[in-house]
């Protein structure tokens, strides 16, 4: 990479521009989006010049939003026409997505009446559904046509289409009744009528269909493409795999974040405003900060219990610590088999009591060790086994919760990712807390003798 910069930098000064444009021509349209990363916009725009304009289209799809941005602003208005209106469809309109309302209708008013319309119908479906993220760029074929004038309409449109593996058969009025792979095609014969191979048991999606569970599909059922229908089941568009594996990225990294506490950035995190980023990060910190307080306030409600019983302020981290990390495992493994589900409406409860016989496993365990520890370092049984106690309590408690959580929040339409990290660890410590003094209180008094 650092070698073809440097090819790059020494070609633009001696201003070897034809020399330059044999250089790119035959480099992969990926391999040029991340390439040109490492130059400055001035000198992006001018190698983006140098580009046949197929080429040219292929490297702008490949390039984040914020640098395609960056682009839009040196372009003349033939040139951003001739980009903007050969991306595909769903590309464009994620394009015209993260644009300011302006400049995304000057952008349209560039387009043909039929890439507008594409566009627009895009642009019309909710985000994150299937509407959104496919394409109107398949073939279509009627079932009463033969296999050899379907191959000829591959070859006559199939050069601007997303993709040809698969054709989606449909009827008078756009229903989709099937599917065609060219494989399919190319070895019948061709006087044979598509109805006759054609697979009639089609995995489909609907338009409002959340893109998650089209991702689900697509790996489920290991398919090239996925096709798309309204709700009168008329095909409009299909989803291909590699909007998945865009799609599965967004979602890995919107539920990372979220373990970690972390607001969603607008764009790369390490190509955002640094205030921007402070901003966002101290409106989850302040709410963890403020539930933490709690904490100090259980503690100052049992200040005479600590004097008579200093030994009680020793055990406090390791009570609120074991807690939140129970509940961060938990609530991590249920967040992940929801994801992929293994998690499901039918084994959910199956699963809950599961973990709970191994939290109480895990809570017997640990109060044991808890009880031993304890007696070691102050030789007082009676705090022992109220460390002891609260582990097995907090460990069943955290067990339960790490794992509630996640299934309540996805029933009521959220993310389970909201409910795992600092989330979970600060709820957790919280809980944790209040059970080690009520123990304490309930306890302790009454064999110590200790006076109110």
């Amino acid at each position: 990479m650092q070698e073809m910069v440097q090819t790059i930098e020494t070609l633009m000064q001696e201003q070897k521009w034809e020399d330059l444009k044999r250089l790119l021509a035959p480099k992969n349209p990926n391999d040029l989006a991340v390439l040109f990363a490492e130059f400055p916009p001035p000198e992006r725009a001018l190698l983006f010049r140098l580009l046949e304009k197929r080429l040219a289209v292929e490297v702008f799809e490949s390039l984040p939003v914020e640098e395609q941005q960056e682009l839009l602003g040196s372009f003349k208005t033939e040139q951003l026409r001739e980009i903007v209106e050969h991306m595909s469809p769903d590309d464009r309109a994620s394009l015209l997505d993260e644009l300011p309302a302006k400049v995304a209708k000057r952008l349209l008013s560039l387009l043909t009446p039929e890439e507008r319309q594409a566009t627009a119908l895009l642009l019309g479906y909710e985000e994150n559904t299937a509407g959104r993220i496919m394409t109107t760029e398949y073939i279509d074929l009627k079932s009463f046509v033969t296999v050899a004038d379907a191959l000829k309409k591959i070859r006559r449109v199939g050069l601007d289409k997303e993709t040809v593996y698969y054709c989606y058969v449909i009827d008078e009025s756009r229903h989709l009744i099937g599917t065609v792979s060219l494989r399919q095609l190319v070895l019948a014969d061709p006087d044979t009528k598509v109805a006759e191979i054609m697979e009639t048991d089609v995995i489909f999606a609907s338009t409002d269909e959340d893109q998650e569970e089209v991702a689900h599909k697509i790996q489920k059922y290991d398919l090239l493409a996925l096709p798309v229908v309204d709700r009168e089941k008329r095909l409009v568009g299909i989803v291909t795999h590699d909007d998945i594996m865009d799609i599965i990225q967004e979602e890995a990294t919107e539920d990372i974040y979220r373990l970690g506490g972390l607001p969603l950035p607008e764009y790369s995190y390490f190509k955002s405003q640094a205030l921007g980023v402070i901003g966002r990060r101290l409106l989850w910190i302040l709410p963890m900060i403020l539930a933490e307080n709690i904490n100090g306030y259980f503690i100052g409600q049992r200040t005479h219990l600590m004097q008579s019983v200093i030994y009680l302020a020793a055990f406090i981290p390791l009570v609120m610590s074991t807690g939140g990390n129970i509940g961060s495992q938990t609530s991590s493994v249920f967040v992940r088999g929801l994801a992929l589900r293994e998690v499901t409406t039918e084994n959910a409860w199956r699963l809950l009591l599961r973990e709970l016989a191994i939290g109480l496993v895990l809570g017997f365990a640990l109060g044991v060790f808890g009880v031993a520890w304890a007696y070691w370092l102050q030789h007082n049984f009676w705090v022992a086994l109220t460390v002891g106690l609260a582990l097995i309590i907090n460990a069943l408690i955290t067990t339960f919760l790490g794992a509630f959580w996640p299934l309540l929040f996805q029933r009521w339409g959220f993310d389970p990712a909201l409910v795992s990290g600092p989330l979970i660890s600060t709820a957790m410590d919280v809980f944790g807390l209040l059970v080690y003094f009520e123990i304490a209180t309930l306890l302790l008094p009454w064999v110590l003798g200790i006076g109110p």
